[in-house]
């Protein structure tokens, strides 16, 4: 991964160049006055990961979103 240090005021002129760059895989440190402040880097989608909750009942009256439910209960 390539690592690339530009200030804040050639960020903002630049943003949308910044963003394709980081979509790619380039990790780029915003800096103020000499000194890093903010990092872009693109997003990982990460699977949740739920913990064990082997013998947790679900109530019926629980709202949380069907995928969510699935896959407690395929666990």
């Amino acid at each position: 991964m390539s690592l690339t240090q530009i200030s804040v005021a050639q960020a903002k002129a630049e943003f949308a160049a910044l963003v394709s760059r980081a979509e790619a895989g380039e990790e780029i440190v915003i800096t103020r006055s000499g000194k890093p402040v903010a990092r872009l880097t693109a997003l990982t989608e990460q699977p949740v990961v739920y913990g064990d909750l082997a013998g947790l009942r679900i109530s019926d009256d629980l709202s949380l979103p069907d995928s969510v439910i699935d896959d407690f209960m395929a666990r």
